[in-house]
């Protein structure tokens, strides 16, 4: 937690009310996502119990396995589920297909192998859970399905392991940084707003929402406290409140087994299911309110301009998911060989890096919380060398030079490289780090500087002179640069460390020649009766 976030929570807890703490939402949000409220049945691992799901707020479909420990209603269940889901897919992959990748397009976000040449369509489905807690339900269904056989013995239908294919793409999407098909509301409103309770806290959809928009009259720490009350605002899943579990939902499976039992069509079994099913839509539905009110939340901020380009690569996972199941591709493996892990993990690492330049360069909030720790500068232009050239004969380059004075608390050292959002192709070379007091490395006149501002100078001691060598954005000129390609005097600019830029994977070996210290080559993957046998867990 930043040192911002930390006082923006202190200042929620004062006000009673949540603060925001982003100016733009740095998260996609599809125009028709697809929300999914699952619970499952305490005590057993992932056993599906009850789901709302679908993308019309006004109509969710309610998917209820009666008996979840028995394995063909878990199926049955999960065909029903899939049916859904699928159809929600199918309509995005009978989208257009427009925008072209040209070679090293959207790489930094989303590297796919083979799509060169192919379009990607141009939205996908997104998929809206509650909590963390969601996504690891979706992962432990993926796991468990998409390896099920739809012929022979405990056959399922044909769309369960397809299914279970999808999820597990959605899964392994929601690991990376720039991702946003799979998305938990609790990370997405925590990201932009700051309540005054505990991050752990903040994974109860219901308490959080309390804070970021309580009811008229009731503060947020009131309203936090009612949400926590399982009777008005139940477990947003997937677990079940405890109480329900004991008082309500056991007592209902009983009267459904005795009468399965005695005929199975009896009326107490009718009303008996007809009653489970009514139980289960109460314990959901206010979650299914409170996502929907979750995306009004969020819609109200602007998208950060990076935001696009993120969902770009979504997208283009997304087309390479489609085409790789379409070409008969094998479902995703239970554990990635050492290269597939050691480039998984070092894609992430690098999209790490570049979402969070994104986000300081889309969002002063977050480049305020760099300022804070010495890895930004704001301040003005006091000099400027527009026509300072380096080199001699071809080797001339246009190198002009700047002196920007801050405020801030600098902790970046000479000969560091730095970007400034308003100039983004744009790089400074940080050379000189001095007091205002010392002598300038740009003559100061009339025409290239201004005076000290005396705000910054008299009631700031901690004030500096920053001397930037510019590089890049000025188009080839060697003389000049060009109007509004750079920065000039008296103008209000931000530099920080953090870069937005292609960053060039390391050299992996193939999986053919994984060496042997990391267990040689994995064996070619074969299908067989204990794929169906993973561990939910």
């Amino acid at each position: 937690m930043s040192t911002l976030t930390s006082l923006a929570r202190g200042l929620a807890l004062e006000s009673d009310r949540a603060q925001l703490i982003r100016t733009v939402r740095h998260v996609h949000l599809s125009d028709r996502p697809l929300v999914f409220v699952p619970l499952h049945l305490a005590g057993e691992v992932n056993a599906p119990l009850a789901a709302l799901v679908g993308d019309d707020r006004t109509r969710p479909r309610l998917l209820v396995a009666r008996e979840p420990r028995d394995r063909t209603q878990r199926f049955e269940w999960v065909a029903q589920l899939a049916r859904t889901v699928l159809t929600h897919i199918d309509e995005y992959t009978a989208g257009e297909r427009g925008e072209h990748r040209g070679l090293g397009e959207h790489r930094g976000l989303g590297e796919h192998r083979g799509l060169d040449d192919k379009e990607a369509y141009s939205d996908a489905p997104q998929i809206l859970v509650p909590n963390l807690a969601g996504v690891k339900f979706t992962t432990l269904l993926g796991r468990s399905t998409r390896f099920r056989r739809t012929e022979g013995e405990w056959a399922v239908h044909s769309s369960v392991p397809l299914l279970g294919r999808w999820l597990s793409f959605y899964s392994e999407r929601a690991e990376h940084p720039a991702s946003s098909l799979l998305l938990p509301m609790t990370t997405a409103l925590g990201g932009h707003w700051a309540t005054g309770q505990s991050a752990t806290e903040d994974q109860n959809l219901a308490a959080l929402l309390a804070w970021i928009a309580p009811p008229p009259g009731v503060g947020g720490l009131k309203a936090a406290r009612l949400a926590e009350d399982p009777t008005v605002w139940p477990p947003a899943g997937p677990a079940t409140d405890p109480t329900f579990d004991g008082e309500v939902l056991e007592v209902l499976m009983t009267r459904i087994r005795i009468a399965d039992a005695v005929g199975g069509d009896s009326r107490d079994g009718q009303r008996a299911r007809i009653g489970l099913d009514s139980a289960l839509r109460s314990q959901l539905l206010p979650t299914w309110d409170l996502m929907w009110q979750a995306v009004d939340l969020l819609r109200t901020l602007p998208p950060g301009s990076h935001v696009a380009k993120r969902w770009a690569g979504d997208r283009w996972a997304f087309t390479s998911h489609v085409e790789w199941i379409r070409d008969g591709g094998a479902p995703q493996a239970k554990r990635d060989g050492a290269v597939a892990a050691a480039r998984r993990l070092d894609r992430m690492e690098r999209e790490q890096q570049q979402v969070a330049a994104q986000q300081a360069y889309d969002d002063p909030l977050v480049m305020a919380e760099y300022r804070m720790t010495g890895d930004a500068f704001a301040g003005t232009v006091v000099s400027a060398d527009p026509d300072r050239v380096v080199g001699e004969g071809r080797s001339r380059r246009l190198r002009p030079l700047v002196v920007v004075r801050t405020a801030d608390p600098v902790a970046i050292e000479e000969g560091v490289q730095v970007a400034c959002p308003a100039f983004p192709t744009q790089k400074g070379l940080v050379l000189k780090i001095a007091p205002p007091t010392a002598s300038p490395d740009i003559p100061l006149s009339p025409s290239t500087s201004i005076p000290p501002r005396p705000s910054l100078i008299s009631e700031s001691p901690a004030a500096f002179h920053v001397t930037l060598e510019l590089s890049g954005g000025m188009g080839r000129s060697r003389t000049a640069a060009a109007d509004g390609s750079m920065p000039v005097v008296g103008d209000d600019v931000c530099y920080t460390t953090l870069l937005d830029e292609f960053q060039r994977p390391p050299e992996f070996p193939d999986r053919e020649n994984t060496p042997w210290t990391h267990g040689g080559p994995p064996a070619d993957y074969v299908e067989n009766d204990e794929d169906g046998a993973e561990d939910w867990s």
